[in-house]
């Protein structure tokens, strides 16, 4: 499938996960395209990093790690953080009805860092990711 946008673009972790289990999204892990500039966060990477327990696991990790150029992995800054800490309070409250806080605040760190260099979030959950664009003008959101 053809890319359908170009510029800047930052992946969320499950169109990752997708490619590890099911070779789903390869252009947009892979590359190959020059109309896209893609970034990983250190979040995703983060989440990948917790599921490598295998030796085979944690090479396919390495891999996807070195399909980005260096200087494309997105890390966070304290203001990004404090942004991200506020984002989620207004959004959740004190969070007391969710199973799972962990998955919430890795978006909003993904969404926060895309957003700060102006790249579209590339996420099969794509309604979370909306609904979090509510709060951060200018973030965009889409499908692989």
């Amino acid at each position: 499938m053809a890319l359908p946008i170009g510029g800047k673009v930052v992946l969320d972790t499950n169109v990752l996960i997708d490619f590890l289990r099911a070779g789903m999204h390869t252009e947009w892990v892979l590359g190959g395209h020059g109309t896209v500039v893609r970034f990983i966060s250190a979040i995703a990477l983060l989440e990948l990093r917790l599921g490598a327990d295998t030796p085979k696991r944690k090479k396919a990790v390495d891999q996807i790690q070195q399909a980005f150029r260096a200087g494309r992995t997105l890390g966070l800054t304290p203001s990004t953080l404090d942004h991200a800490g506020r984002l989620f309070r207004a959004m959740y409250g004190n969070a007391s009805g969710l199973s799972d806080r962990l998955g919430p605040m890795n978006d909003v760190l993904i969404a926060l860092t895309a957003r700060e260099i102006g790249a579209t979030v590339i996420t099969s959950n794509v309604l979370e990711f909306r609904r979090i664009a509510r709060k951060i003008p200018g973030l965009k959101v889409t499908a692989p």
